[in-house]
């Protein structure tokens, strides 16, 4: 499943929120792991030990702000050492028939296979927790403590919803800022004392617009940015007329790897 955004406001009755957890989505089938693009992932043989045979979608997940852990992960097999720091936060398993929450629902048929807290065995393997909101100011609070805190956001589920592929408006992202991505198409420099630095990247939205992101680059990233040619996400908020992103901010580099 893939998620829909949910907009300020929306009536919150019937909807189980997690945390919007910064990691690389992942599938479990009951032996193996998988991106969610199909690459197979090869984690530690004792990573995986004891893990159900029920299919799981997960987020292979290293903490807020370490990204690039999972990422470095799933590209460098079970030789890398961020497999140490890691966790798989399961929050669905594809049952076509259970709804989402309910005594008899997918939430606690994985909550039961995985263990409520995780076993010892376990411990890399856990059940994301979910709870109920009682109203949009509830869920505001919580937004704003997750991304004090330095989290993304938080995910809102149907509890009544019957798993299917595909984007659905019974999974929902809530973040404080969109986002998108862009390709690199000029590296713009710095001028006066600044010059040999990148002043910003000239990008390409997928919808053919071009922006220039130097708000959020690092002294590192100026010194040496993204090729021309790679693909990096962005902040906004809101668009222009004619639909160009308004106040876009550099977020990271999406690595060269099929996740």
């Amino acid at each position: 499943m893939k998620a829909g955004r949910y907009q300020a406001g929306q009536p919150v009755d019937g909807f189980l929120v997690s945390e919007k957890l910064d990691g690389v989505r992942a599938r479990w089938d009951g032996r193996q792991l998988w991106t969610r693009s199909g690459r197979r992932i090869t984690p530690p043989a004792d990573f995986t030990a004891g893990w159900p045979a029920l299919a799981l979608d997960d987020e292979l997940w290293a903490g807020r702000g370490q990204f690039l852990r999972a990422v470095a992960a799933v590209r460098e097999g079970a030789g890398s050492e961020a497999w140490s720091t890691l966790r798989m936060m399961v929050f669905d398993t594809p049952d076509p028939v259970r709804p989402f929450g309910g005594p008899d629902g997918r939430l606690a048929l994985l909550q039961a296979a995985l263990g409520t807290p995780p076993t010892a065995a376990l411990t890399g393997l856990q059940a994301l927790p979910q709870r109920p909101v009682t109203s949009t100011a509830d869920l505001q609070s919580w937004l704003d403590e997750v991304v004090a805190a330095g989290g993304e956001g938080l995910m809102l589920h149907r509890a009544s919803n019957l798993y299917r592929s595909g984007r659905s408006n019974d999974l929902l992202k809530y973040k404080p800022f969109l986002d998108a991505e862009a390709r690199v198409v000029q590296i713009l420099p710095r001028k006066g004392q600044w010059q040999g630095l990148a002043g910003a990247l000239l990008v390409q939205t997928t919808e053919g617009h071009r922006l220039r992101l130097g708000s959020g680059l690092s002294e590192t990233q100026r010194r040496q940015p993204p090729p021309v040619g790679s693909w990096v996400s962005f902040r906004y908020q809101g668009l222009h007329l004619g639909g160009v992103p308004r106040f876009a901010s550099f977020v990271r580099v999406i690595p060269d790897i099929d996740l």
